[in-house]
């Protein structure tokens, strides 16, 4: 498994959420979600970079509306 496939995982992890719910929120196909966390397909470079950035643009915005 390369440094990608492991990013996919942590990404995944850091949202609390299964595979399932993961691939609903970012609308990415469940068994490419399994491909790429078991190293059987490998996901463009910028795809975690992506999720990334919605992971804390979604954080942002839940904390401006909490205040």
């Amino acid at each position: 498994m390369n440094n990608i496939n492991q990013q996919i995982i942590d990404l995944r992890k850091e949202t609390k959420l299964n595979r399932k719910a993961f691939s609903e929120h970012f609308g990415i196909p469940l068994r490419t979600i399994e491909d790429w966390e078991a190293g059987r397909r490998t996901p463009p470079e910028y795809i975690p970079r992506l999720i990334k950035y919605q992971i804390e643009y979604e954080k942002l915005v839940n904390d401006k509306m909490e205040d």
